[in-house]
């Protein structure tokens, strides 16, 4: 070799190295972002909550959970704490329970408890610190003291990975507690197949699993099978110090579907190739956004919300594409199977940007809504109101159209005049145009009944949302209807106290009234009358009408974030206050946006700036949310909100301008253009939009900009 070519051979070998490593750092170059742990932590600050906590209570923010998934995925392999808490894993405990695989985020399910163990004693659960405990998008580390065990966990869509390092190689023991989970155990059972295997089922949330350990199994045995208070340790041959691998795959269907998950999506690959798989998965998807400029805080916030944004709802469907479906009959269709959105919550926001980044997972929900449907009569609604018809009227609005929009029409159209269906007390509320409350002598937070001012305000929004379907499929008459009763909120309406006020039966208004008294169903949902008092997205201009016009409008709004709160007022999640505002739970998100209505974006800028700056990755460790994150909603406000773009009435296929907290953002859109926002000044006040580089009419800009690409240039001062 001359020397020439030999020059050339080490420049072109540093060039590849180089290339290989900007290849490998940009592999995960987002994922280094997302922090698993926020919204782990517990709020404690009386000052932010807006009252003391009582002994023994912990505030409801965040509920998420660190541990292993991929985005919408069957398993959420994590750790847990606490069983009947709605985390599972609460970052102030020091005692590891096990290793659960279905973690919604907020009333975790914790099925299927597994935790590895050396001499253990009478009450199983380890010692550990966070000091000795790692996390990333698809992987979760951590080391058992009281055990002596190293645990890695990842997984794929369907399948846990477990891999445990052993300080000792005997006395090495698995516990499956099959008695325990978030979810009453009605029954479980356990049977091991071979040297390497075992499988069973955990009844309840009705999950089979079907396992395999790289390390012969020397005994099981089951204590109990079947109750509660039984479970199954299984006794490791003594061997070498080289970790144990267990597999395990799961399905709602049958534990040999459970066996077919586990060979499809893992097989023989190494728990490394599963790692690296979930990592680039996860890379993928957060690549679709891409900011310059913000602190590293600022980033971590968005990438660790986008994040949490996507792993619920949930895989349902197995490999071969069986699933059970509403009736439990076991059935297979062309599609996958999803549990039905959190959607009390996550129409707001959560909903549309699953659509925006992942329209095939938007498509396949939606029809796994349809089928839901179909077979009980309803469409699926999720705790309170009716809002699958915002989240399905936005995704068909958007251009996400590959599903039966006719069938869903019909249910939808059931659901908002059939009683004894979706929408309680519909007969009410289509005979009199309100739903009442009863007469209750000194009513409480507890107080059960009707919650019938927020069910008028959202059953509203959902007929307008309707009816967005109707008038897109020609359906006149039902356009008419629906939009007529979209108006219904406006009987809500007390103009001598100029707050959205309860009635009863007869009409008249309610007495005593409090407006800053809080209930979970009395009147309001979660929320007193300050927080649902500005809930029209579907009608801004009726509702500031209302008000007496912009003015009276502005007063009333200013008095809402500035009010004090009364820290005698508690209901758990009813917390994370400005002035009357709750950040910490749904009713209200729209507000901040409200003044934008009347002109007056600056101060919407302000309280949106205090809300992302002040009450996300708060307390001690930064670590807490200001609320829970109810399946990604949380997370989804601030995705939208820091990125400058914010879907204000979810159902309308356009986006309300605010000052993002980035120089630049570049979305890569679902179809492959780019959505460049940007804002060069450095103020937060916004004066003008341009798109395209001509100035907008309004606060507003159309999903268009999602189909076709372009460039929205956010003017501040």
């Amino acid at each position: 070799m001359n020397t020439l070519t030999k020059h050339f051979f080490i420049v072109l070998t540093v060039l590849l190295f180089a290339s290989n490593s900007v290849q490998s750092q940009q592999k995960t170059s987002l994922t280094k972002y997302v922090n698993t742990f926020i919204g782990t932590a517990p709020l404690t600050d009386p000052k932010i909550l807006g009252y003391e906590l009582p002994n023994g209570w912990r505030s409801w923010a965040g509920l998420t959970f660190p541990g292993s998934s991929l985005p919408n995925a069957m398993v959420q392999l994590s750790p847990i704490t606490e069983y009947g808490s709605g985390a599972g894993y609460e970052y102030e405990d020091n005692v590891i329970l096990g290793f659960t695989h279905t973690n919604k985020g907020h009333w975790n399910l914790c099925n299927i408890p597994i935790l590895p163990m050396s001499n253990p004693a009478e009450k199983f659960g380890s010692k550990f610190s966070h000091q000795k405990e790692s996390s990333s998008p698809g992987f979760y580390q951590v080391y058992l003291e009281d055990y002596k065990v190293n645990v890695n966990l990842t997984s794929t869509l369907r399948c846990g990975f477990h891999q445990y390092e052993y300080k000792n190689g005997t006395d090495r023991q698995i516990l499956f507690d099959m008695g325990k989970a978030n979810s009453r155990v009605s029954t479980w059972n356990m049977e091991q197949v071979g040297d390497f295997t075992i499988q069973g089922f955990q009844g309840g949330e009705n999950v089979f699993f079907y396992a395999t350990i790289n390390t012969k199994i020397e005994k099981l045995i089951k204590t109990e099978e079947g109750k509660r208070s039984g479970n199954t340790i299984i006794h490791l041959a003594n061997g070498t110090n080289k970790p144990v691998e267990l597999k395990i795959g799961l399905s709602f269907v049958s534990v040999e579907n459970a066996k077919q998950n586990l060979e499809k999506e893992i097989g023989n690959k190494t728990f490394n190739e599963i790692k690296n798989e979930a990592t680039q998965t996860w890379e993928t998807l957060l690549s679709a956004i891409q900011v310059k400029g913000g602190t590293n805080k600022q980033k971590e916030m968005l990438y660790s919300c986008l994040y949490r944004s996507f792993l619920w709802p949930a895989l349902r469907s197995d490999v071969n594409g069986e699933f059970k479906d509403a009736k439990g009959k076991i059935t297979k269709a062309d599609f996958r199977y999803y549990t039905e959105p959190s959607l009390w919550d996550t129409y707001r926001n959560k909903d549309v940007l699953l659509g925006l980044i992942t329209p095939d997972v938007t498509t396949d929900v939606i029809k796994s809504m349809i089928d839901v449907g179909e077979k009980r009569g309803f469409m699926p609604t999720f705790f309170h109101g009716d809002h699958g018809t915002s989240s399905v009227a936005g995704a068909y609005l958007r251009g996400i159209d590959n599903f039966d929009i006719n069938s869903a029409y019909q249910v939808f159209l059931r659901n908002a005049n059939v009683e004894g269906g979706a929408r309680p007390f519909i007969k009410e509320y289509i005979e009199k145009g309100y739903i009442s409350d009863p007469d209750v002598k000194n009513p409480h937070v507890e107080t059960k009944a009707k919650a019938g001012v927020s069910k008028t305000l959202e059953y509203s929004y959902d007929d307008y949302s309707l009816a967005q379907i109707a008038k897109k499929l020609g359906d006149s008459a039902n356009y008419k209807t629906l939009m007529a009763r979209s108006k219904n909120y406006k009987n809500m309406f007390d103009p001598s106290t100029r707050f959205m006020r309860g009635k009863l039966e007869n009409g008249d208004w309610i007495k005593p009234f409090n407006p800053q008294y809080p209930y979970y169903e009395y009147m309001y949902r979660e929320a007193n009358a300050w927080q649902v008092s500005f809930y029209a997205p579907h009608d801004m201009k009726g509702l500031i009408e209302l008000y007496g016009g912009a003015k009276g409008f502005e007063s009333k709004l200013d008095s809402l974030f500035t009010l004090p709160w009364n820290p005698k007022y508690i209901a758990r999640n009813v917390e994370t206050m400005i002035g009357q505002y709750c950040q910490g739970n749904q009713p209200d998100h729209e507000a901040p946006f409200a003044y934008t209505f009347i002109g007056k974006p600056e101060k919407s800028q302000k309280i949106i700036d205090k809300i992302l700056n002040e009450l996300y990755g708060i307390g001690a460790d930064g670590l807490a949310l200001s609320g829970m994150d109810d399946a990604g909603e949380m997370s989804s406000w601030y995705v939208f909100s820091a990125l400058g773009l914010y879907p204000f009435s979810a159902t309308d296929p356009e986006y309300i301008v605010t000052a993002p907290l980035f120089d630049e953002v570049k979305w890569r859109t679902s179809n492959g253009k780019m959505l460049t926002i940007s804002k060069p000044g450095k103020g937060r006040g916004i004066t003008s939009i341009k798109v395209d580089g001509k100035v907008n009419n309004g606060y507003f800009v159309p999903h268009n900009l999602f189909k076709n690409g372009g460039k929205v240039e956010v003017i501040t001062q």
